[in-house]
């Protein structure tokens, strides 16, 4: 089995066969339609049992912060997956699992990773510890679902690769928004044929990134920090899937304009492909202008926004308290927290998840992605593929991952993809610091 699989020459792999909203995946899905218990028992499975429709993927969780919080609600509502174990520092956050999860935890991930009852493990941690914990993973057979960005330098990447080649398991990289389904129906449309080939994608995204609650290290550019490894990746992620070709160059200006945030909290980019596309990308996480005004105030999470909420992150800074520890008050809302708050589900206004307002343009037309409907604009006419709700966010991720371990496919996500995504988006940091084009091996 190859861990690994790099996708066919000349592009990305097709994200799936059939109609508006067909993931990748062709396993069933067995969702939950009802609305899911927040405190779920979890009931202990056989050793060794093999993943099946009918059999869930036993997964293991290092670090339960604010990633892991972000896919619970996933984890809680898929069914075919299942939260057998979890790792984190903090003894609070591990006292909440195994109560609502009736499973161990540990404070260590090599103890997480010698227990038999793990197949996956998802790594939920910061940047700086994914290298090595993928390849403790790697070396106790688990296969890896390691959030983005993938690791913070190629060669990290590529110890990550070797390791789980070596141990014949699966490496996925996620949640990226590439995922979404509104970029994958994007790019079953562009790969019909039906507009030509895709010519130039503009993608562009506004947020107030920069002014949430961080942590020490997540201002520190060398760490991992600013925008660039935490957002670019997503927005770098989603045009290469859609341009489905190689990039080979990229130049890029940075902003850094606050000085009580000193990192990177701005970009502007232009990449090349290896046929003559080109993508402009540009993210702000400065808190003024918000780019889901133009996405129908759906959120990124595919949630509905209330503009009247405008300025709440930076307002939320100049709380002397905030200002003095944001690293704890942060820790607070996440799970485990005292602040923490549950998942709700139910909501009848869920959309799908995206990363802001993007156009693609082909030779014949032109495709709009958008949270609830892909816009598809050609020589003649425009048309509208709505999207069906989902049921259960981010199943996307759960496609890909019960599709590798358990029918033995290839992933799109995998390290290769990531690899060339976090070499894209060192290339903008270069660029950006030498003032001039970059060229991309990826």
């Amino acid at each position: 089995m190859s861990a690994a699989a790099r996708p066919p020459e000349g592009g990305a792999p097709s994200p799936g066969e059939g109609g508006a909203g067909v993931s990748r995946s062709t396993a069933p899905r067995l969702r939950n339609g009802s609305a899911a218990q927040s405190r779920p028992s979890v009931a202990q499975r056989p050793e060794g049992s093999p993943v099946s429709d009918l059999e869930p993927l036993r997964i293991g969780v290092a670090g339960l912060g604010r990633a892991f919080t972000l896919m619970l609600p996933t984890f809680l509502q898929d069914e075919r997956i299942r939260l057998v174990a979890a790792c984190d520092p903090r003894e609070a956050a591990r006292a909440q699992f195994a109560r609502d999860f009736d499973a161990p935890v540990y404070d260590s991930i090599e103890a997480l990773a010698a227990d038999e009852s793990v197949q996956a493990l998802y790594l939920a941690s910061p940047h700086q510890f994914h290298a090595e914990q993928t390849k403790l993973a790697a070396r106790y057979g688990k296969h890896v679902l390691v959030e983005k960005p993938m690791a913070l330098t190629l060669r990290e990447c590529d110890e990550m690769i070797e390791a789980c080649e070596r141990a014949g398991v699966f490496l996925i990289v996620g949640h990226c928004h590439s995922f979404d389904t509104p970029y994958l129906e994007a790019r079953r449309i562009i790969d019909s044929g039906e507009l030509g080939g895709v010519r130039m994608i503009q993608s562009m995204n506004y947020t107030d990134f920069l002014y949430r609650p961080r942590r020490p290290e997540e201002l520190r550019t060398e760490e991992g920090g600013g925008v660039v490894f935490s957002q670019a990746a997503h927005q770098v992620d989603v045009v290469r899937l859609l341009a489905g070709r190689r990039a080979v160059r990229v130049r890029a200006v940075l902003g850094q304009w606050d000085p009580a945030r000193p990192t990177e909290g701005a970009y502007t980019a232009l990449l090349w492909f290896d046929n003559g596309a080109c993508a402009s990308l540009t993210y702000s996480g400065y808190g003024h202008f918000d780019s889901d005004e133009w996405c129908g105030w759906i959120g990124e999470m595919g949630n509905a926004k209330d503009p009247a909420d405008y300025g709440q992150a930076r307002r939320r800074l100049r709380d002397p308290r905030w200002l003095a520890d944001e690293a704890r008050l942060k820790a607070e809302a996440t799970y485990g927290g005292p602040a923490y708050k549950p998942p709700v589900f139910g909501a009848s206004n869920l959309v799908h998840q995206h990363f802001g307002p993007l156009i693609v343009s082909c030779e014949r037309g032109d495709v709009r992605p958008l949270p609830d409907a892909v816009w598809v604009y050609g020589d003649d006419e425009r048309r509208q593929v709505p999207l069906p709700s989902p049921s259960v966010p981010r199943f996307e991720v759960i496609d890909e991952l019960v599709a590798a371990v358990g029918q033995g496919r290839a992933p799109l996500h995998d390290g290769h993809w990531a690899r060339a995504t976090l070499e894209i988006c060192l290339a903008m940091l270069q660029s950006a610091r030498e003032r001039r084009d970059v060229e991309l091996v990826c």
